[in-house]
């Protein structure tokens, strides 16, 4: 709007000013407009040389006074000069110069009614001018028709102002537009790239060495879990998979099944992320081991029950050695130990040695690390059976026996009932115990326990799996209830004493635990299930089962 008053003021304003211009140049027509005006009111003057007119001189004279004039059309002084020269002259100047000029806007008014504007011999401005000659084309363009050509320029600066203003936004928008979508196709490129290198990121010795140990699994006689549900497709379909955070592979997983033929299970979990990227080989291991709990099934939220429901196993001490509940745990925002690096194992130390150092009333004790143990306190630890060793073959083989002792330790209470052992397979190993078969005293000090330590450290859980650990076998509630137990007579056929405890869903083990033998006759004892029922369950499931066997014991 302003542009456009600006150019009509500017349009009007030149416009008057070459009206009154003084200096203005002699137009053809106007030339003899303005002679006509004057020579109408003095007849009288032309009637009068007739006298004088038997000289013809003079009037050739004049005659050839014009051809000057038109010669030199820019120079008004000599037009004011010559005027005087002649006889007549001086009556002309005073109609001339001041009252012509008024008189004639009021004469324009009526000239508007007849005469078209468009067609009046007005100059436009040089910026305004159709072809932006410069005034080059003078009167031509006029003559072709001024007011088209204003029309023309009106519209295309109107066509210019509503161009103009829009144009910058639809470019905005476009350019908005265009970098929105192109930061949106980026994250897809980028997500894309993640599933890719997830495919490709397995290098070629890893690939190899998987190639040479699954054909030596395929071709033996093993009975483990990864065998039986390691197939070619499967194999194939996981091989070049990883991680996405640790970028753990499908060798770190079954490493140890490869190399360990009579492992029972045969794969660890170097991370969380595992249990989700290998799940066509968790999943059925993970049904197989604990009685069916399917990949669409989920894990029951924690529920330790009734703590004062158990009593005592075995009131008369003849079976039962000593009772143990533990449970793992991992922490949060830590992997598992394939991945972990020295100084993570320090750091995650550092947190349980402070966190344990917290605990008051039957749970207080002291923390005592592996690394530059004294010897006087190792060989106590050695003579109460609680010093673990660094792992056995199936665990180095899993890589989770790196930078041993460091990061390691052991934490027991004044009464040596309540242990918890950091890094040896899980990061946590909360443990209650003692000796006889009081069942309900000691799972009541492990859930204080762990409800004490869950308040100071977070724990890794997953909706489905329930607590994660390194151990497939060691999911969900994670809780192992266990007795050392003697039962001659059922132990002389072990194949039958296993047999009645699968019938109890329990597990029948050496002395000290998995992969060992029993000594004197002694066996481990413990419940199989873990996932798909609750913490009371599990416990449950060993009170029962123990109760059983003793009465079978009994009767034989």
């Amino acid at each position: 709007f302003f542009f456009l008053f600006f150019i009509f003021f500017g349009f009007c304003s030149k416009r008057l000013a070459w009206l009154f211009s003084p200096n203005k140049p002699p137009a053809a027509a106007a030339g003899p407009a303005l002679d006509n005006k004057p020579a109408n009111p003095a007849p009288t003057p032309a009637k009068a040389p007739p006298a004088p007119a038997k000289e013809p001189a003079p009037a050739p004279k004049p005659a050839t006074a014009p051809a000057p004039k038109t010669e030199q059309p820019k120079a008004s002084p000599p037009k004011q000069e010559e005027a005087p020269a002649a006889a007549p002259a001086p009556p002309k100047p005073a109609p001339v110069v001041a009252p012509p000029k008024p008189t004639p806007p009021a004469k324009p008014a009526s000239p508007p009614k007849s005469v078209d504007t468009a067609k009046m011999p007005i100059p436009l401005p040089k910026s305004l001018t159709e072809a932006n000659t410069n005034g080059q084309n003078g009167s031509a363009g006029n003559a072709d028709g001024g007011a088209t050509a204003d029309e023309r320029l009106l519209a295309g600066l109107q066509h210019k102002e509503i161009k103009e203003p829009v144009q910058p936004k639809d470019a905005t928008q476009d350019f908005i537009k265009g970098e929105t979508n192109a930061f949106i196709q980026s994250i897809k490129d980028a997500h894309l790239l993640g599933e890719l290198k997830q495919d490709t990121m397995v290098d070629a010795a890893v690939l190899a060495k998987l190639e040479e140990g699954y054909a030596k699994l395929a071709a033996s006689d093993s009975k483990s879990l990864l065998k039986k549900y390691l197939t070619k497709e499967v194999f194939d379909n996981l091989k070049n998979k990883v991680t996405p955070t640790f970028k753990s592979t499908l060798l770190d997983v079954i490493q140890s099944g490869l190399e360990n033929h009579d492992s029972g299970v045969g794969i660890y979990a170097p991370d969380a992320e595992a249990y989700t990227v290998f799940a066509d080989l968790f999943d059925p291991i993970i049904e197989d081991y604990h009685g069916g709990f399917k990949k669409t099934d989920k894990h029951p939220a924690s529920n330790f029950g009734d703590v004062a429901t158990f009593g005592n196993v075995d009131p008369t001490n003849e079976y039962v050695i000593s009772t143990r509940v533990r449970c793992g745990r991992s922490m949060q925002g830590y992997p598992f130990n394939p991945c972990l690096t020295e100084a993570q194992y320090k750091e995650m130390e550092g947190k349980v040695s402070s966190t344990l150092s917290g605990l008051e009333g039957e749970l207080k004790g002291k923390f005592y690390p592996l690394t530059g143990m004294e010897k006087a306190v190792q060989q106590q630890l050695i003579d109460d059976h609680f010093l673990f060793k660094e792992g056995d073959r199936f665990l180095q083989t899993a890589n989770a026996c790196r930078y041993w002792p460091s990061g390691r330790g052991i934490y027991h209470n004044d009464a040596k009932t309540f242990l918890v052992w950091c890094n040896e397979e899980d990061h946590l190993r909360i443990i209650s115990m003692q000796q006889g078969g009081d069942l309900g005293q000691i799972y009541k000090r492990l859930v204080t326990a762990v409800n004490e330590i869950e308040k100071r450290v977070p724990f890794s859980h997953d909706d489905r799996l329930g607590f994660l650990t390194f151990c497939p076998t060691n999911l969900g509630t994670t809780i192992r209830a266990s007795v050392h137990i003697k039962v001659p007579k059922l132990a002389s056929n072990k194949a039958k004493l296993e047999e009645v405890a699968a019938k109890y869903n329990l597990q029948v083990r050496g002395t000290r635990g998995e992969h060992t033998e029993a000594e004197g006759g002694v066996y481990d004892i413990s419940n199989k299930r873990r996932m798909g029922l609750t913490e009371f369950d599990a416990v449950k499931e060993m009170y029962d089962g123990i109760t059983e066997l003793i009465k079978l014991e009994k009767s034989l």
